[in-house]
């Protein structure tokens, strides 16, 4: 079997656009960047189209060291609805160099199903997480100057909740002091770096309708709680125009094309585990204006993406999806029944059927939420036919209905059986209006004990003293009008990363809340999780490599 970028060598491109007239959008309105990447102008967004367009999200059950594959079958989904004769499209995150150096190598599809090139996409692409890099950290910058210029007249911040970011799992960056050495190298300051994904410049970008909008959101960022109190807003610094210039290009969506030469835009890309995981606002309409169907993802388990796909983003932006494809692998299935990962290629329906506890967890909280569901798995050569037909037992017994696909291997063609069920069941039974999780009129306690008992599963929640501290703080501020956002591990529906399956009996500890009032979110960080992961001892970095000129190790 060829590797991906081996694959994505071989594909031919069409120029971007050849790609965008499929859309019916005009050379006039790219800005090209090379010959097979383009942003696209805000202008091409219509409401009204939008709204009479399918949206389907692709989510996952809890992911595993065997993977799942969530990306690889959205990008072959869209190829899938084609193949039958439906004007589709995917639209997709960004990757972050954090992943792609460290464990996973790449973030663009897989096999016969990627979005290309996907070298660009998976490294500097157009330079939209630099940009929200730059943008965070220049805040930082003129945060930490104002202190320093002010101090004389008295002010200071009491607590300083603005920390930096940067695209690279660094570890030692985690926490922080600045302003070392003379008075006049600046204040010293506790500080701290998260991901770049984890920035709520991030969330800022993915959640705005507009420039607008952006830059209110930008208005109302607080950076922290002044000796009186009171919050310290951005717009108070006087600079939210520098940073929107900053963000000025990094709004526009991008225009790429798949293996098959399908239209595809990718656009931000926060995390599901330590963000809302989901791309930007901008791009889902953007595709709603210009195809008849979108396929757009989630990211990791239906937990976390799934979840605030729906709560935060969809109740954002008006959005209601049309259903919900719910990926699971075989193998995936039997790591959560117990299996030992070296024995996932050994027939095991056992293992099986005590792993589709995982499974039904999430196709049960996928249609609490109103969502028509289709299940699919993504099949490998080892899975045998009775794993498989385990697997669509259960879920005919829930009334889902499960598809196997072979994109991987067979690209769009491995998706038509797919595609087809989708559109039978968007046809017949097309999703109900969002049933939300919780009531934006809840307190902020209240709206996450609900997602961690409906959604996880939980038997409650244990706030630390600081998480209740800073819970009360933000309803002081009178920002508990606002969606939660829970950062949980990404391999458990607890918050133990090595509870597999379908845990009972566990409670979920919120040991810290960010308050993002530019996103317009409040973030409850459960157990361990870190919003700056750190490398394994063999990162994917070993790997990746330039041959002759050409890229190689991103798999």
């Amino acid at each position: 079997m060829k590797t991906d970028i081996e694959i994505a060598r071989e594909a031919t491109l069409l120029p971007i656009a050849d790609v965008a007239a499929k859309l019916g959008i005009t050379p006039d309105l790219l800005e090209p960047y090379g010959h097979h990447i383009a942003k696209l102008p805000l202008s091409l967004i219509d409401e009204e189209r939008a709204r009479k367009s399918r949206l389907i999200l692709v989510t996952a059950i809890t992911p595993t060291k065997a993977g799942i594959g969530k990306t690889t079958v959205s990008v072959g989904l869209s190829m899938g609805l084609n193949k039958i004769g439906k004007k589709a499209m995917c639209v997709l995150r960004e990757p972050s160099l954090g992943p792609c150096f460290g464990m996973k190598g790449g973030a663009a599809g897989g096999g016969y199903a990627q979005v290309l090139p996907m070298e660009k996409i998976n490294l500097h692409f157009t330079g939209d997480f630099h940009a929200v890099t730059s943008a965070n950290n220049m805040i930082s910058a003129l945060l930490d100057n104002y202190i320093y210029q002010h101090q004389e007249e008295g002010f200071e911040l009491k607590e300083i909740y603005w920390r930096r970011v940067l695209d690279v799992n660094d570890r030692n960056l985690r926490h922080i002091q600045t302003g070392l050495g003379k008075r006049t190298d600046g204040v010293e300051l506790p500080s701290g770096f998260d991901i770049t994904p984890a920035s709520e410049i991030m969330a800022i970008l993915c959640l705005a309708t507009s420039l607008d909008d952006l830059r209110e959101r930008l208005d109302n960022i607080l950076l922290g709680v002044k000796a009186d109190g009171t919050p310290f807003f951005l717009r108070e610094m006087k600079v939210t125009g520098s940073i929107v210039a900053l963000l000025l290009d990094a709004v526009k969506p991008n225009l790429v094309q798949t293996t098959e030469q399908t239209p595809a835009i990718i656009h931000g890309g926060p995390f599901a585990n330590i963000a809302h995981g989901c791309n930007t606002v901008l791009a889902t309409k953007m595709g709603l204006s210009l195809a008849d169907y979108v396929v757009t993802e989630a990211g990791f388990g239906a937990d976390l993406g799934a979840e605030k796909f729906y709560d935060i983003k969809c109740r954002a932006a008006g959005l209601q999806p049309a259903a919900t494809v719910l990926v699971a692998t075989v193998r995936g299935l039997k790591m959560h029944g117990g299996a030992d990962v070296a024995d996932l290629s050994v027939p095991d329906t056992d293992a099986v059927r005590r792993g589709i506890a995982n499974l039904s967890r999430h196709m049960h909280n996928l249609q609490a939420f109103g969502q028509t569901v289709v299940v699919t798995l993504n099949r490998f050569q080892t899975d045998s036919d009775e794993e498989i037909r385990v697997v669509m037992e259960e879920c005919a017994a829930c009334g889902i209905r499960c598809i196997a696909n072979e994109v991987f291997m067979k690209g769009g063609e491995g998706a038509v059986a797919l595609a087809e069920a989708v559109v039978e069941a968007i046809d017949k039974q097309p999703s109900e209006p969002l049933h939300f999780a919780y009531e934006l009129s809840e307190s902020l306690p209240a709206k996450i004990e609900h997602v961690c008992r409906k959604v996880y599963g939980a038997d409650g929640v244990v706030f630390s003293p600081e998480a209740e501290e800073k819970l009360r703080v933000a309803a002081e501020l009178g920002f508990a009008g606002f969606p939660i956002c829970i950062a949980k591990t990404q391999y458990s529906f607890s918050d133990d990363q090595k509870a597999y399956g379908c845990p009972t009996g566990f409670n979920i500890t919120i040991r810290d809340i960010v308050i993002n009032t530019g996103s317009r979110m409040v973030v409850a960080i459960a157990g361990a999780i870190i919003r700056m992961p750190g490398l394994p001892k063999s990162p994917q970095a070993e790997r990746i490599d330039v041959v002759n000129g050409l890229i190689d190790g991103l798999s």
